[in-house]
Parts: C-alpha cells; sequence; structure tokens
C-alpha cells in the first residue's frame, strides 16, 4: 500500500472525549470548542450497548464535526471488537482513530493493514484514516520508540495514565507518570508524531486552576495538545497548547535579529544579554509556525 507523502501533523490542542450512546453529548459536542472530539467506543461503552454505539457513528461523525472540530473514533482492544469497531467507524467523516493498549509496532502495524483493506474496498483516499497509539501496559512503555515509527498513519501517542497506573500498581500521579509520559514525549518527538497528553490522569477535573497550572507544566516538558472527558477543560486546553503573546512577541523579536545579524555575516549574536545561536532560533521559529498553523484553524 502506498501513501501520499506525509503532510502537516494536526493541530489537535484539545480533544474532547464524548460517549457516543448519549445523545445530548453528541449533540452539544460541536459547541464545545475542541480541535477534536473523539467519539468513545471503549470505556464510556458497557458491553452490551456496544453494537448500538457502533452503528451510531455514522451520524454522530458529521454533527460533531459542525463546528470545524475533526472526529476521533477510540476503538475497543480486543479484537473480535476491535474488527466491527474499524467496520463501523472507517468513513471519510472520521480523521482518525484512537488505538488503546497498543503493544509492540507488529500489533500496530496489523491493524492498519486491515485499514488499508476497508479504506480500498470503500474507495477510499490511501493513508485518509489517521492513527493515534495509546500506550497503557508497562512492557509498550519500552517499545515507544519502535511503535511511534510503526507506520505513516500514526499521528501521535499518547499515555493511558490510568490503565498503565493500575498494571503497574500505582496510583495515577504526576510523580510515578513522569518516566512512561517524558518516554512517549520523547519517542513522539523522535518519530516526527505528535506527543499528546497531560502529567496527570483525565479522570480528575473538578480543580480546574490545579488544571491549568498541570497544562503548562506540560506544554513546558513538550506535549502538543491533550484528551479530556470534561467540556469544562477544553478552554484551558485551547489556552495552555498555543504560544503565549509575550512568548510570541519574543521570538519574533529574536527572529529578526538573528535574521538581520546572520545578513550581516554574524553567526552568533547576544540578545538581550543571552548568547543566540541555532537550536535557540530554531525553537523560536517552531513556536512562530505553530501559532501560525493554529491561527490558520481557527480561522477555517
Amino acid at each position: 500500500m502506498s501513501f501520499p507523502a506525509p503532510t502537516q501533523l494536526p493541530i489537535w490542542r484539545s480533544m474532547l472525549f464524548v460517549p457516543v450512546t448519549v445523545e445530548r453529548f453528541v449533540a452539544g459536542a460541536a459547541k464545545r470548542g475542541a480541535d477534536a472530539i473523539i467519539l468513545d467506543l471503549e470505556d464510556a461503552i458497557p458491553a452490551a450497548e456496544k453494537p448500538r454505539a457502533r452503528g451510531l457513528i455514522a451520524a454522530a461523525a458529521p454533527s460533531v464535526a459542525a463546528g470545524g472540530a475533526d472526529v476521533i473514533v477510540r476503538v475497543n482492544r480486543p479484537w473480535r471488537a476491535l474488527i466491527p469497531d474499524l467496520e463501523a467507524a472507517i468513513m471519510p467523516a472520521v480523521t482518525a482513530l484512537m488505538l488503546p493498549k497498543i503493544e509492540s509496532a507488529d500489533h500496530l502495524r496489523l491493524i492498519a493493514e486491515t485499514i488499508d483493506e476497508i479504506e480500498a474496498e470503500r474507495g477510499m483516499t490511501p493513508g485518509h484514516t489517521r492513527l493515534i497509539a495509546m500506550l497503557e501496559t508497562p512492557g509498550s512503555i519500552f517499545r515507544a520508540e519502535s511503535i511511534a515509527r510503526a507506520h505513516p498513519r500514526l499521528v501521535g501517542i499518547t499515555v493511558g495514565s490510568e490503565d498503565l497506573a493500575l498494571a503497574v500498581g500505582m496510583l495515577p500521579e504526576a510523580e510515578g507518570l513522569l518516566f512512561p509520559k517524558q518516554q512517549a514525549i520523547f519517542a513522539a518527538r523522535a518519530a516526527g508524531i505528535l506527543p499528546l497528553g497531560f502529567l496527570g490522569t483525565v479522570a480528575d477535573f473538578n480543580d480546574l486552576d490545579q488544571f491549568r497550572a498541570t497544562i503548562e507544566r506540560s506544554r513546558r516538558l513538550g506535549f502538543a495538545g491533550a484528551s479530556v472527558i470534561h467540556p469544562g477543560q477544553v478552554a484551558i486546553l485551547n489556552e495552555g497548547f498555543r504560544p503565549q503573546p509575550a512568548e510570541l512577541d519574543h521570538a519574533a523579536r529574536l527572529v529578526d535579529a538573528y535574521t538581520k545579524a546572520t545578513a550581516a555575516g554574524s553567526g552568533a549574536i547576544t540578545f538581550e544579554g543571552r548568547m543566540i545561536d541555532i537550536p535557540v532560533v530554531r525553537r523560536a521559529q517552531a513556536l512562530l509556525d505553530r501559532h501560525a498553523a493554529i491561527e490558520r484553524r481557527t480561522r477555517a
């Protein structure tokens, strides 16, 4: 299966989980301001309801996308549940699938092969359906790098804090999650895909001030966006995972100063009392580029 050349990674600062069987949540999702809506077929859906949930995807996808959000579907892990999930979720209206408990690169490639077949049968553009891998077992953390490079459909990885903590026998607290979360960040950045998540658990949504501080710290660690279960957290994600005005002003002045210096034949300059060289300039330019991409998305 051949794929088109890699495109720019999506802007997913905020990804809101919505159980596809709860009509009022689906109806209101487009108004929440999230960059992506995750229609959930997994944890939010009781086993007896999963067949009905699959049948709701086709109508729910355009509904939740009405405000401009991308549509993601979180599928189930067991193969006998995954296959009917894929049959129900792969369609032009669905941008990506979130894959729970990915164990290895081979595991992800087997799923991608099945997606290849379904897309081809439906006349879809090869590679349309992107993938997000969820690392939720101890072994997957040590295989994060190979998973992140496993397939061109993969655009992001995230650590499932609750499931990983359960498997390890720890509480889903920042101290214990720091190592696996950083493993995921390094693996994602090395592979050129999105590190998604934050240093904490998605289950705690009561203290929004604390959540804001967590997101600020998570962005400094390298995360690009995150998923949440409560709409009240969406605005915090959108703000926390975008460059701030003071950062943008500093970056623009720094890049301008360096550009002028190099035009005059200098390879390094002093800017506001600090030595500035290529890595610093590239970081500033990346900040400006991300801001431009977010602006394009919000105007679309």
